[in-house]
């Protein structure tokens, strides 16, 4: 019978792994506490705007960007667990959770009207593009990884 020979696994997917654990968690965490509507929460993370504009503004958002917030933030988690657990899987839950991120900030970025009261510091400005970012990275790092036999 054959056996598969698969790659040691490198340090470095145990540091990637652990950091992108720790980015989708605030993630989750941030996702959850708007779907929650907590009010202090987005008071201290939009200062100067008042949070029942800033949950109304998010309602107002279309379904396909919701879906996507919830595909990005959820899938990305998971593909996080998925990594550390040296799955294939990590490579999907990544592709789609990238998906859910082009929906959801491609309409923040491209379409969404202005929130009213929101005063855009470049880091505020930068961020959407920055979430963009590491959410290419880590679908391309586990695609590489995948190919390098590490994940099984």
């Amino acid at each position: 019978m054959q056996q598969a020979v698969s790659a040691r696994t490198p340090a470095h997917l145990w540091i990637v792994g652990i950091l992108s654990l720790l980015w989708n968690c605030f993630g989750a965490f941030d996702y959850t506490m708007t779907k929650t509507k907590g009010a202090e929460y987005i008071a201290s993370t939009m200062p100067g705007v008042d949070a029942n504009v800033a949950l109304a503004w998010i309602e107002d958002m279309p379904l396909y960007a919701h879906v996507g917030w919830a595909l990005g933030v959820w899938l990305g988690l998971l593909g996080s667990v998925l990594l550390l657990m040296r799955s294939r899987w990590a490579v999907w839950s990544f592709g789609f959770s990238l998906i859910g991120a082009v929906l959801s900030l491609g309409y923040q970025m491209l379409l969404a009207p202005p929130m009213p009261g929101a005063t855009q510091s470049p880091m505020m400005k930068a961020m959407p593009a920055v979430i963009l970012l590491v959410a290419l990275a880590l679908f391309l790092y586990a695609r590489a990884m995948e190919k390098k036999g590490v994940l099984r």
